[in-house]
């Protein structure tokens, strides 16, 4: 159990400058805070000789939230977080190195109940049916992929031909005794065969974290963590950095419209919605049993384009297939209204951000309405993702 006490006053100060901005703090409620990645989540900060470990969530409609972990023995009496602003940021910073420690949020709903959560903004987690955040540094990783990146900004990526091999990872191929291939295994089993076959682009369905096999990973609790079935995010990056050397691109499947109603994620996270919407007809997603994003909520849209860039920034991710548009772009079960200007919006605002950052990402929109415009230039009238479709793997 870590102490309560710093070091040296220049330890405690420099510790404790590390804390939110008011900017930051600023941006994210607007909607417009697009790295909140570094702000949220578990981070191991340094100055100097001072080590320790800044934890930062938004819980709005908490009494209070604690921190709980391998390193308190799941004990949070001790480990409050500090609410920074009335819209309910909370933050605590612990003066050690807590690299690899398991933890959740001890969250106090407004009528006393506690729940335990894993971190929106965790970077690791823990293998199901474990629920844990894991605390991970996810710097230290030596890319050798310049080759592949100087070649996509040389050539236009929407202009060359591109041949795409849709797979599941956990069900591509699997050894003798059931087990799944690492990601860095998959490296050396998959990039041959899909360069033998004449494949450009691997398009792997979606590997955040999340608790079922069967759900495929479209039922998600852990947004910023890559699933720890097939190893640790610096493995990804692996998996990643090989293909690219390969001569490969690498789309995942991103699920910005809907998540996973499991009691440790997002759902209900501070007993009351928060990254869902209010009204039960526009939050329900009955179809799947999941939650629908309230893509109205300006922290919502920096949690998941902030999550877009995270992908493209950390893992070198050439594209998004952006999964279920029409259900974002249709309200599923109210009557009153038909299209769902949230999502619209939020579409537009994260194809702005995405290639702000870099024109050559590919968006691809899964798509089976009639909604005009979707992959349109963008425009007011569009939302600027550059293709649709839909296929079979």
């Amino acid at each position: 159990m870590y102490g309560h006490h710093f070091a040296s006053e220049r330890m405690r100060s420099s510790l404790i400058a590390a804390n939110p901005t008011d900017l930051e703090v600023y941006l994210f409620h607007e909607g417009r805070l697009y790295q909140s990645y570094e702000l949220f989540g578990a981070h191991v900060i340094r100055d100097g000789g001072a080590v320790g470990t800044r934890f930062c969530v938004w819980a709005p409609h908490a009494r209070e939230v604690r921190l709980v972990g391998s390193f308190n023995d799941w004990n949070g009496a001790n480990s409050p977080l500090t609410k920074v602003n009335d819209e309910g940021v909370w933050t605590i910073v612990v003066p050690e190195n807590l690299e690899g420690h398991l933890y959740k949020y001890e969250i106090i709903t407004p009528d006393g109940r506690v729940l335990l959560k894993a971190d929106p903004y965790a970077f690791y987690s823990e293998l199901r049916p474990h629920t844990a955040s894991i605390v991970y540094d996810l710097k230290g990783y030596e890319w050798n992929d310049s080759s592949w990146q100087r070649k996509k900004r040389r050539k236009r990526i929407y202009d060359q031909p591109m041949v795409i091999y849709e797979l599941h990872f956990g069900s591509w191929k699997k050894k003798p005794d059931g087990r799944f291939y690492t990601y860095r295994e998959m490296a050396d089993e998959l990039i041959p065969y899909v360069l033998e076959r004449g494949f450009t682009h691997i398009e792997l369905l979606p590997l955040v974290e999340h608790p079922l096999d069967r759900s495929w990973g479209y039922q998600g609790t852990g947004y910023y963590s890559v699933t720890s079935r097939y190893g640790t995010p610096h493995d990804f990056m692996y998996f990643v950095d090989r293909c690219h050397q390969a001569g490969l691109g690498v789309i995942i499947d991103w699920v910005p419209g809907h998540f996973c109603k499991d009691a440790h994620g997002l759902y209900m996270f501070d007993g009351a919605p928060t990254y869902e919407y209010a009204n039960e007809k526009d939050r329900e997603n009955y179809v799947w049993g999941t939650a629908n994003f309230d893509l109205g909520k300006p922290e919502v849209r920096s949690f998941l384009i902030s999550n877009a860039l995270f992908w493209l920034e950390y893992y070198h991710v050439d594209g998004f297939r952006v999964d279920a548009v029409a259900n974002m772009l249709y309200w599923p079960n109210n009557d009153r209204l038909y299209e769902n200007p949230y999502a619209v919006e939020f579409l537009r605002q994260l194809n702005e951000a995405v290639f702000a950052y870099d024109p050559n990402v590919l968006m691809i929109a899964e798509d089976s309405t009639d909604w005009p415009r979707v992959t349109a230039r963008r425009t007011m009238a569009a939302l600027g993702l550059t293709t649709s479709g839909t296929w079979a793997g």
